[in-house]
Formats: structure tokens, sequence, C-alpha cells
């Protein structure tokens, strides 16, 4: 019964286990702590599971099933993977008219213009600089194979690592020593 009464305290997340196939003919994957396009026809299909959890309206965080490493945009506009969700781990989900998804940094975006970053990989299955990557551009477009629904805990805010604006300094702070 107590058991029962901390799991319903704690917060759960539905989420999505799935796969993110990309119109270029990638597979989304982490290997090794790097992240790029594995061909569909590859059988090996360990490295390419993610689960998308979302963490506001239209908002999720992409997690690497397997090393829990989150794909994360930085303010050069490369995708990586860390294992600390930061805010940089966000994405807005945006489905198009052709069931196609599109995956905007919440974070990053174009100075002059305002266009937003996206995800996106070359024909080659390396990632596409976000300052690059238009939505509009088949690169871009994802389509998600779920495998099963799942719940999640929610990432903690007060857990949440702030990137520092400088690019030379390399510190970063934590939200709750703020």
């Amino acid at each position: 019964m107590q058991n029962k009464q901390r799991n319903s305290k704690e917060s759960q997340l539905k989420g999505v286990r799935t796969r993110l196939y990309s119109r270029q003919g990638y597979y989304l994957g982490v290997f090794g702590g790097t992240v790029r396009g594995q061909p569909k026809d590859t059988p090996d299909t360990e490295g390419h599971i993610f689960n998308l959890i979302p963490v506001g309206l239209r908002i999720v965080c992409i997690q690497h099933q397997d090393t829990a490493q989150y794909i994360a945009m930085n303010a050069d506009g490369r995708v990586y993977a860390t294992e600390t969700y930061t805010s940089e781990c966000k994405w807005k989900e945006s489905v198009f008219e052709n069931y196609y998804v599109v995956y905007t940094s919440t974070l990053y975006k174009q100075l002059e213009s305002g266009r937003p970053w996206n995800l996106g990989f070359s024909r080659d299955g390396d990632p596409v600089k976000g300052s690059r990557a238009k939505k509009h551009k088949p690169y871009c477009h994802f389509i998600p194979r779920p495998i099963e629904v799942h719940l999640f805990k929610e990432p903690s805010l007060n857990d949440l690592v702030v990137p520092s604006r400088s690019a030379s300094s390399g510190v970063t702070r934590s939200r709750s020593s703020q």
C-alpha cells in the first residue's frame, strides 16, 4: 500500500519509446556519445531507440534508451549527446501536413531573422548545423516509429544545468545555486 502512495506522489509522464526515422533514410542514433544517423537497412537497432518525454506543451526531450543520454544543441548549432538534462535538451515538436515531425531547439535561433534552429541529418547521416537546418527541408523531417507508451520520471527543474553564455568560460551554473 505504501509503495502505491509513494509512486503516485512521484511525477510520472506518459512518453513514447520510439525510433526517429529521418526523411534522408537514417534513424537518429547515439553511438559512443556521438549523435549521427544510422542507415535504415542496418541490422543493429540498439543504437537508435529513444524516449520522447514531454516536458511542456509540444515540448519534448529526446533521451536515448540504453545510455540515458539526452539529445541537445549547443550555442554553435552542433547536436550532441549529454548525460545531464539541460535547457539545451528541450525540443519543440511540430507536426506538418505530410505527418513529418520537425524538432526545433527551444533555446537557440538566428539573431537577425529570429528563425529557430532545427535538428536534421545530411545525406551522409551527419547532423546538420542548427543554423543551416530549415524546417521546410527534407533533412529536418522525421517520422516517429512508436514502439510502446511508457511512464517516465519528469526531469527535475531543480537539477537543470544552465549553460553559461560565454563559450570561453566553460562554466555552467546549476539553477538551484542561483
